[in-house]
């Protein structure tokens, strides 16, 4: 399997398939490259080069002690980036992924990314703080850790079968393969750095990432996303990127891009294509 090695010694596992202008992809939490598969394979069938890689502690990837943060999670894709030698990249980010591409983007992407998009990302803040009032509670993620530390498997299924894709609610068409396969993503990773992890995708502050991206960037959200509002996520970041688009998809949840890769996949190949 393909790896590259980070600059403390990590070792990132990551997908590369097809050829022609290259596409990367940045997964969530607590999952791993493979839940982006439905992205990869259409836009590889049409004729883009799509990279994605597992971050340090998920999927594949090496499950070090160490580095369970946004500056390090930046620098693993720059690696990857590097090693690959891309250019003129679209950087698509999913949740924490986002926020991932936002510090990639300002910290490391300058002459090598040509537009970023972010899907239901985790930007600007989270949590709640005195200069981010509209942020949730630190008591939900606190619930978060104490999930992975205790019945870390359950509570992935939980998540899994409940509010990362809307099955909670009233007549949801539910997916037993969905949900196994966030599972079985979940899984393969690192209790450790997905405990870590919560902090680096709930804490870190984005704003000045966000100011400092300068290329096209789109931004989409499920107006039903139960994981990360769109009111405290997607309309702030759209306020603070100067070349951003937004577009909210009327009742689609967190993992739209799943469930709904029809919908996504279009708007997706749009924006690439202009």
């Amino acid at each position: 399997m393909p790896f590259v090695t980070s600059g403390d010694g990590v070792e990132i596992f990551y997908k590369d398939w097809g050829s022609g202008r290259p596409v990367m992809f940045h997964h969530g939490w607590p999952l791993s490259s493979d839940d982006w598969d439905a992205q990869l394979l259409f836009l590889a069938r049409r004729g883009y080069r799509v990279i994605a890689h597992d971050r340090r502690g998920h999927g594949r990837s090496a499950q070090v002690e160490h580095g369970h943060d946004m500056d390090h999670y930046a620098a693993d894709a720059a690696t990857v980036v590097a090693h690959l030698d891309l250019h003129d990249v679209v950087h698509v980010g999913h949740c924490a992924g986002g926020g991932e591409v936002a510090r990639y983007v300002a910290g490391h992407g300058a002459g090598r990314v040509a537009k970023a998009v972010l899907i239901g990302a985790a930007t600007p803040l989270m949590a709640r703080t005195g200069p981010n009032p509209g942020g949730l509670p630190l008591e939900v993620f606190d619930g978060f850790r104490e999930g992975v530390a205790t019945d870390r498997s359950q509570y992935y299924l939980d998540i899994a079968s409940g509010p990362f894709y809307g099955f909670n609610r009233p007549g949801a068409d539910v997916s037993q393969g969905v949900i196994w396969n966030w599972w079985r993503q979940g899984m393969a990773g690192s209790a450790k750095a997905h405990y870590e992890g919560i902090r680096a995708f709930s804490e870190t502050d984005f704003t000045d990432d966000l100011q400092q991206i300068h290329v096209p960037t789109l931004i989409l959200h499920g107006d039903d996303d139960q994981i990360v509002p769109v009111a405290e996520s997607a309309e702030l970041t759209a306020a603070l990127v100067e070349d951003a688009v937004l577009k909210v998809y009327p009742g689609l949840s967190h993992g739209m891009a799943t469930l709904n890769a029809d919908l996504v996949n279009a708007d997706l190949l749009d924006f690439l294509d202009l």
